[in-house]
């Protein structure tokens, strides 16, 4: 229990002063609380590679031998207290750092584990590929870099560490068939806290007279003398929400198609006033190169003054700006 609410403690900590677009500077990362689930540990227990994946039951691996490949599986199902999906996958060398001469353990300056491999295939809710990163060993043993990335994180750089060990997973035989590794059970389920260091950040695009926000219906825009009203669809002119479908090219690589236009691949939403409100609408605005346009509408009940409104994508949140409201 002590350690479910370090981990909440944790967490609400970051939000509260890493997540928020509001005044962050790129120096300043975007943190990500992810949940696996159906951690189940390989260890290349066997030579034979006529044994590999054959037995479709539960299997016991051999003891650990140095210079054996291990390696993980898991799926990525919640990102920030929302459903997602994905596989989360790693490969390490079975040969740990240890400060005194120990058999079967490589002698060095600390005690610690092996060369580690890591992904993170990362999908949508509805299976939407989104992007993947990837990355490895760092120091101390339960931090891992991330060193790079593609899709929607195209660029980003940063670290992992593991909050929590919700419920233990169990280890394998490289014999056993990794096709049921939900279906045999016993894997392990945890928690992790991502910090990322995106090379492109979501923005609203600004004019001379501020945001880019304007009326769907006619483009006329959001001024202190025509406030938004409630109900009304917005339209945000927006940058760096990532590759459109159906192409997943990165942003830059050609101008947005008009006909037919394209959609942002990766889940964007949009907060008013800190709750997350109907998005109506998220394509590449045609024939430019790092524009977009996202609809959404004016919830009811703003008090009458200015509204503070954020996008997201792919999970990394943009700074915060301001509207007027009647």
């Amino acid at each position: 229990m002590n350690s479910l609410w370090r981990t909440i403690a944790v967490a609400a900590f970051v939000a509260a002063h890493c997540t928020s677009g509001f005044g962050q500077t790129a120096e300043q990362p975007v943190v990500w609380i992810v949940e696996i689930d159906n951690l189940i540990t390989y260890r290349g227990d066997v030579t034979d590679s006529t044994k590999l994946a054959r037995d479709p039951g539960v299997t016991t691996p051999l003891p650990v031998r140095a210079f054996q490949v291990t390696y993980n599986a898991a799926d990525i199902v919640v990102i920030n207290g929302k459903p997602a999906k994905g596989l989360f996958s790693t490969w390490s060398g079975t040969l740990e750092p240890s400060l005194i001469p120990q058999t079967g353990r490589m002698i060095a300056d600390f005690d610690g584990r092996g060369p580690f491999r890591t992904h993170w295939l990362i999908l949508g809710p509805d299976g939407t590929w989104i992007g993947t990163l990837w990355g490895g060993m760092g120091a101390p043993a339960a931090t891992d870099a991330i060193i790079a990335g593609n899709g929607a994180f195209f660029g980003v750089v940063g670290e992992t560490r593991t909050l929590e060990v919700i419920r233990a997973g169990r280890a394998a035989s490289v014999t056993e068939d990794p096709a049921n590794r939900r279906v045999n059970g016993g894997g392990g389920r945890l928690r992790f806290i991502i910090f990322l260091y995106p090379r492109y950040r979501p923005s609203v695009d600004m004019t001379a007279d501020g945001p880019a926000v304007f009326r769907a219906a006619d483009f006329s825009p959001v001024t202190a003398a025509r406030p938004a009203r409630a109900g009304e669809v917005l339209m945000v002119r927006a940058r760096n929400l990532g590759p459109t479908r159906p192409d997943l090219l990165p942003p830059g690589s050609r101008p947005f198609k008009a006909d037919p236009v394209e959609m942002v691949n990766s889940p964007v939403e949009v907060t008013v006033n800190g709750k997350e409100v109907e998005v109506i609408n998220q394509v590449g605005w045609p024939g430019t190169y790092d524009l977009y346009r996202v609809d959404f509408r004016v919830p009811s009940g703003l008090p009458p003054g200015t509204a503070t409104i954020q996008l997201t994508a792919a999970w990394i949140p943009s700074p915060e700006v301001k509207i007027p409201v009647q």
